[in-house]
């Protein structure tokens, strides 16, 4: 197990930050935008160009869709199971994120997508996954499946081949809140709390 590396990049005083090639900002939505009160950034060319359809493989070996896996919010996380630190802190981070929103009465799906699917098979993702949180899914796929997922996202991976089975692999660490009909509304920094992004989450999913 190797350390994944955090890819986001500051820049101007901190108002925005390289993400898997895609500037954020800081700064508020406009008017027009449900969620406009509860964004704390915006993304360059708009939400709506992060996310989208994917194909992936879940933990019992089968292949769904973004539709059959987002039925509720959820907490997307693209990571790997090799991973010993980053990953293990963030989506454990998510798990303790979904049980402080349900017990105000949100029910929230954590997901992680693997970026590894070389060694992250559905038996050791489902494993994995069942080891964060009851209700985790843990999706992995075909390296086609998982780049265009990585891509839809605008996320960040990329392989450091050691030339053996303990390569660690560089990605973005942020967190995703997904909702089944509106999509990709807002993400979140591995530097946030559980507390913190519950508290955000739910701003959205009251709104609801």
């Amino acid at each position: 197990m190797k350390i994944a590396t955090l890819v986001a990049l500051v820049a101007s005083g901190g108002l925005l930050a390289l993400m898997g090639g895609i500037w954020v900002s800081t700064q508020m939505t406009g008017p027009g935008d449900e969620f406009a009160e509860c964004r704390m950034g915006t993304v360059a060319g708009g939400a709506e160009t992060i996310g989208g359809p994917f194909t992936l493989v879940n933990a019992a070996g089968e292949t769904v869709t973004d539709a059959e896996v987002i039925t509720e919010p959820a907490l997307v996380y693209f990571g790997y199971t090799f991973c010993p630190d980053v990953c293990p802190l963030d989506t454990v981070r998510n798990a303790e994120t979904t049980d402080i929103l349900e017990e105000q009465g949100h029910s929230v799906t954590p997901v992680m997508i693997s970026i590894d699917p070389a060694r992250d098979t559905p038996e050791v993702m489902g494993e994995y996954s069942e080891a964060i949180h009851p209700r985790m899914v843990g999706l992995t796929g075909s390296e086609e499946q998982v780049q265009a997922a990585t891509q839809a996202y605008r996320a960040y991976a990329k392989k450091n081949d050691s030339g053996d089975d303990y390569y660690l692999v560089d990605h973005s660490t942020f967190t995703y809140l997904v909702l089944p009909e509106q999509g990709f509304v807002e993400f979140f920094r591995r530097e946030l709390t559980a507390d913190e992004v519950a508290e955000r989450s739910a701003c959205f999913l009251d709104k609801l």
